[in-house]
């Protein structure tokens, strides 16, 4: 009986130590133990110290938007939402004593309590927040796509998304704001997305067929009527392959190629040792509209830059264009400030790129030769002739000019205001100059004063005034056998 006796006295005694220091806690003025805020620890602060510490993390740290196990700080004032510091700290320091009484205090010393910031809370900035930067948070659905596993394609599969609430998360903060930022963190509202395409076994079976060849990407020169061809194998390519979503297919998905290989590739494999270069993101665009209609060859134009030309003795401008086929207006007008009239040995001359003649997408499977030594023209087909006409060109004084040019237009019945002619079926091809409205091309016997034909009995020596002449007949059928975009050859011999 004496030994219990003494365990009572014991408990009762520690009891006692227990009770006193919890009411020495209660009457120190700090934050109880276990007591925070907006994520901030406050325990065994004063007030003025708890609201230092929130002010401070407020500012710093930001309000945490948090998805799952995703989660950002943003600058509070971005958001629209103010920490009442003061308020907020009041009110820790309150908990325990005149708020939540002794269970209250009991429960923040033995598990933790967090206590309802006041806030200072502008929804319509939040709205605004969140509808600005919901590109930002949506995690878009995943559509099935193709991968590609050891040079064949295999299917991807779809994911589920999520995508901001926002009209939802601003109602949580309107109906407890402080309640949802106690811990520091908002809580986004996301709603699932379901991803448009869910089986891409036709897209696969497509990508394998498709990777069992090269994609070749060919090259052509309009100037030099060349062609270049860069070719990339299917282990290569096959890395450039993914899926685009197109909701006009009738697997909602479409192969593309991701930009970065074909560029790449391009760049390393598409070199000229002189002027000529391809755009490279033209290239690109033309593979992937390849590729949309199931093939693997895509056609690009070889483009030219300027170039440089040393002058010689005894050369005029006149003769320089002659030689390097350009019209010495076009090489004037990028040369200012060069007296023409006066060039001198070794004298360095820009060369505009001859591409400025060459406008309109180019035909690669027609070209119209035109030989004023011979007075003749060829007009070809896939390689083939199919026109072997005499013509006339320009008088000596008024010569057609040498170089590669371009179908341009096509007028029934042209009227040439300087000269008084009608000219029939006319093609321009090339202007004289640039800026000029002038275009010399190919035309029948013109008329004057009311249909008096001209120059019916001149075909195979030169007459006009720069165009090339053709019979009635001739002009006609060459006129609706040559789009524009024809490309056009005259040479000198």
């Amino acid at each position: 009986m004496a030994g219990t006796a003494v365990t009572f006295v014991a408990i009762g005694l520690c009891l006692l130590a227990v009770v006193g220091g919890f009411g020495l806690l209660l009457g120190s003025g700090q934050v109880l133990p276990g007591v925070s805020s907006v994520g901030v620890d406050l325990g065994g602060m004063d007030e003025a110290e708890a609201a230092r510490a929130l002010a401070s993390a407020w500012e710093s740290r930001g309000v945490l938007l948090r998805d799952g196990d995703r989660s950002w700080q943003v600058p509070p004032a971005e958001l629209g939402i103010g920490l009442d510091a003061g308020a907020t700290a009041a009110a820790a320091q309150s908990w325990g004593r005149s708020d939540g009484g002794i269970s209250g205090a009991l429960q923040s010393l033995a598990g933790g309590v967090e206590i309802e910031p006041v806030l200072d809370l502008d929804l319509s900035r939040v709205m605004a927040y969140f509808e600005e930067n919901r590109s930002h948070i949506d995690i878009p659905a995943t559509n099935a796509g193709v991968r590609l596993v050891n040079g064949q394609a295999v299917a991807a599969p779809a994911a589920e998304g999520r995508e901001l609430n926002v009209a939802a998360t601003v109602e949580r903060m309107r109906v407890d704001g402080a309640g949802e930022l106690a811990d520091g963190a908002l809580d986004l509202v996301m709603s699932p997305v379901q991803p448009a395409v869910t089986d891409a076994s036709p897209l696969v079976a497509q990508a394998n067929a498709l990777l069992s060849s090269p994609f070749d990407v060919r090259g052509y020169d309009p100037i030099r009527d060349e062609w270049h061809t860069w070719s990339a194998p299917p282990e290569m390519w096959a890395a450039w392959l993914a899926a685009a979503p197109d909701p006009a297919s009738g697997t909602g998905l479409l192969l593309s190629l991701a930009a970065d290989g074909p560029s790449g590739f391009l760049e390393s494999a598409a070199h000229f040792a002189d002027e000529r270069y391809i755009e490279i993101d033209e290239a690109v665009t033309a593979m992937q509209e390849a590729l949309a209609q199931n093939a693997t060859e895509a056609t690009v134009r070889v483009w030219h830059r300027e170039t440089t030309y040393s002058v010689r003795p005894g050369q005029t401008l006149a003769a320089i264009a002659e030689e390097v086929g350009i019209p010495y207006p076009y090489i004037q007008a990028v040369n200012p400030g060069v007296n023409v009239d006066a060039l001198s040995v070794g004298q360095t001359l820009t060369l505009p790129s001859k591409d400025v003649l060459v406008p309109l997408p180019p035909v690669p499977h027609k070209r119209i030769v035109i030989s004023r030594g011979q007075q003749h023209l060829w007009a070809y087909e896939n390689g083939q002739v199919v026109f072997d006409w005499v013509i006339s060109t320009g008088l000596p004084s008024s010569p057609t000019a040498l170089g590669v040019f371009q179908v341009q237009s096509h007028e029934e019945n042209a009227y040439a205001q300087q000269w008084n002619l009608y000219m029939p079926h006319f093609m321009g091809f090339y202007h004289p100059g640039p800026n000029m409205d002038l275009m010399n091309g190919f035309h029948g016997f013109p008329t004057r004063g009311g249909g008096y034909l001209l120059w019916t009995g001149d075909l195979g020596r030169p007459v006009t005034y720069g165009c090339v002449l053709l019979s009635l007949e001739n002009a006609e059928t060459l006129f609706n056998w040559a789009e524009e975009g024809v490309v056009v050859e005259v040479r000198g011999q």
